[in-house]
């Protein structure tokens, strides 16, 4: 029996909506940004953790009741790292139906031969996973690769840029690949971490741990992550409304010459779109929104 048949009624009708919300989301994330389109062929980048197998389970479901024609094909890199139980994914794949390659390259001895005892080795192995799985595409004839990062990933990747990096830039849903030659793409931009999570858990995905490779886990994305679920148990809605802010930028409101004409900036007689407002005292009000709480910024007049 099915983890998901030994469900009590009421576990089904909270798995039903769980299912329909992230489904839904999914759904407007690859709508918004124009994720996928007719005749793409979809390479699911599959590592074994819940990300990304939800990410597989609900592009599968779209594939049927799209109204576009798109082809999906799952990819694992399997990194020679010890201890990696190597049948669960292709056992799994196998009772899906699903069209899916597993491709072998030893990175974990390049890593440990270049690294020195006690480094991260995070970065260097991302390099040499990011380009395989960027030639692998290219010999499958993906024309998009699909990652499992979520609304809570972008998020975080925006304060480490902020407290690490000096630059207000998250993950974005779509992008270019550095190497300028393929498209990914983030289906899960709109859902949530405790959703995957929960669901993950519900449905009973073959979890493989991702700490085989005895690497330092980032330390400062693990805080990062903290004070947002922090944040989130204490103040409902901030996340929300920390995710919305990054779909409404006011470029004329920073403090990037780049992106914004101050040096050609010049006062009109009509009233200037986003003009400035620093008189007023801002007022920042807690209001209801389809039952979530959320921060809106208003002004006092």
């Amino acid at each position: 029996m099915s983890q998901l048949e030994s469900l009590s009624a009421k576990q089904k009708y909270s798995f039903n909506k769980l299912q329909k919300r992230l489904r839904r989301n999914t759904g407007k994330a690859i709508a918004d940004f124009n994720m996928i389109e007719e005749g793409d062929r979809v390479m699911v980048c599959l590592s074994g953790g819940k990300d990304s197998y939800t990410l597989l389970d609900i592009l599968m479901f779209l594939k049927k009741i799209a109204p576009i024609n798109f082809d999906i094909v799952a990819v694992n890199l399997d990194q020679k790292q010890p201890g990696f139980p190597e049948h669960v994914l292709p056992e799994y794949l196998a009772t899906l139906g699903v069209e899916y390659k597993i491709v072998e390259e030893d990175t974990y001895s390049i890593v440990k031969d270049k690294i020195p005892e006690g480094k991260t080795t995070c970065s260097l192995c991302s390099r040499l996973r990011r380009g395989i799985l960027y030639r692998t595409a290219t010999e499958l004839g993906a024309t998009k690769i699909a990652l499992g990062h979520h609304r809570d990933d972008m998020l975080e990747t925006l304060f480490l840029n902020m407290f690490h990096g000096g630059k207000l830039k998250a993950m974005p849903p779509k992008l270019v690949s550095d190497d300028g030659k393929q498209m990914v793409i983030r289906p899960l931009a709109y859902c949530c971490e405790k959703d995957i999570t929960r669901y993950s858990e519900m449905v009973g995905f073959p979890i493989i741990p991702c700490n085989l490779c005895g690497s330092q886990e980032n330390l400062q994305r693990k805080v990062i992550k903290e004070m947002l679920q922090d944040w989130d148990r204490r103040f409902p809605g901030r996340i929300e409304s920390m995710f919305s802010a990054i779909q409404n930028v006011a470029p004329s409101h920073l403090a990037d010459p780049k992106l914004f004409d101050f040096v050609s900036l010049k006062t009109q007689d009509a009233p200037f779109a986003d003009g400035d407002i620093a008189f007023d005292k801002p007022d920042f009000t807690a209001e209801e929104d389809s039952g979530v709480k959320v921060i809106n910024i208003g002004q006092l007049g």
